[in-house]
């Protein structure tokens, strides 16, 4: 693996510390591991590399967003949803770590990004991600990418090598369960809007609650779940497969990775919002751990708030004033330290 200087001098003021380096809108430190078939980005989150401390890996939710992007003529680090958090508290005790989306620049401008800030390669159609992003946009691509992020930090001297902490989520949570499944190096497990059993049931799940609710007539669901189904019945087809590699996050994260989670032996902390129905699940697996003879999971349900940790109102309306992501992450933060 070769281990490259990434310069930006139009977007960014960088110092460097190292060949191997440089700090970006002074906010976190940028690496490039150059592979082969594969270009790896992360950031570290600090400007100084000079206390050594564990690894806090946070392995980002689903979408090409790219981990600094301009907003009002100005960049943001939105560094894959850490900036929700309270990145001082995590840095106080971590190295914080965010891997890039895979075929996604770490910066784009505002003319390369969709109404949701993802990055769009032609600025011209503001509907189509990036093909190769769309190619690699899978389970295992991610894990891959991650054991080799973490494989090169745990070389580096400001890196405490007695714990390693990795986080994820909602799609990151699918990635972060099966890291921790397959690296046995990894101590510690947070996973926050985990649908233990995929996208797909996830979709065929909100076609009943829609139904339940008169939000829709059953007649109109049942189409929708025979949809997903018959979608099911294709991603499993291997000609299908090859002739759309673009659908292949479909089956990737429609994999159920309950076996996976309840296999791990670490521990394990669990957060959902109580009105997020893709975590409507995650009520059971104390079940499942209860019945392996397990102990080594934490389980924590945010009443009242949905998959960002927003609290809802009683007629089901998000409040974009009432956020609880920091304590939330906070408190895993804390966790990690006492167990």
């Amino acid at each position: 693996m070769k281990y490259i200087i990434i310069t930006i001098t139009t977007l960014f003021t960088l110092n460097f510390f190292a060949q191997n380096k440089g700090i970006i809108y002074n906010k976190a430190i940028h690496f490039h591991l150059q592979e082969k078939n594969d270009t790896i980005d992360f950031i570290v989150v600090d400007t100084l590399l000079d206390k050594k401390k564990p690894i806090f890996l946070f392995c980002q939710g689903s979408l090409p967003h790219p981990l600094f992007f301009e907003i009002k003529n100005k960049v943001f680090m939105y560094g894959g949803g850490i900036s929700n958090f309270d990145i001082d508290t995590i840095k106080e005790h971590y190295h914080l770590i965010v891997i890039s989306k895979p075929n996604t620049p770490i910066y784009a401008d505002k003319k390369h990004l969709d109404n949701n800030y993802c990055y769009i390669p032609n600025p011209s159609n503001k509907n189509e991600y990036s093909e190769e992003y769309l190619k690699n946009d899978y389970v295992e691509n991610y894990v891959n990418r991650a054991n080799k992020v973490l494989k090169y930090l745990l070389k580096q001297k400001w890196v405490d090598k007695s714990k390693i902490v990795i986080a994820g989520h909602s799609q990151g949570s699918i990635v972060a369960t099966s890291l921790a499944y397959k690296n046995k190096k990894i101590t510690h497990l947070g996973i926050f809007g985990y649908n233990p059993n995929g996208r797909i049931e996830e979709k065929i799940r909100q076609e009943r609650k829609f139904a339940e609710k008169g939000i829709k007539s059953w007649e109109d669901a049942n189409k929708e779940m025979d949809y997903w189904i018959n979608l099911w019945k294709k991603l499993n087809n291997p000609e299908f497969m090859f002739e759309n590699p673009e659908l292949i996050a479909w089956k990737s994260f429609s994999k159920p990775t309950i076996n996976k989670l309840i296999a791990i032996k670490i521990p394990i902390y669990l957060a959902y919002g109580t009105e997020d129905i893709r975590t409507d699940l995650c009520d059971l697996i104390p079940l499942k751990f209860i019945e392996k003879g397990k102990n080594n999971l934490t389980l924590v349900r945010k009443i009242g708030m949905e998959h960002n940790f927003f609290e809802v109102d009683k007629n089901g309306k998000i409040d974009y004033d009432k956020a609880h992501w920091k304590e939330t992450m906070n408190e895993f933060v804390k966790w990690t330290l006492e167990n």
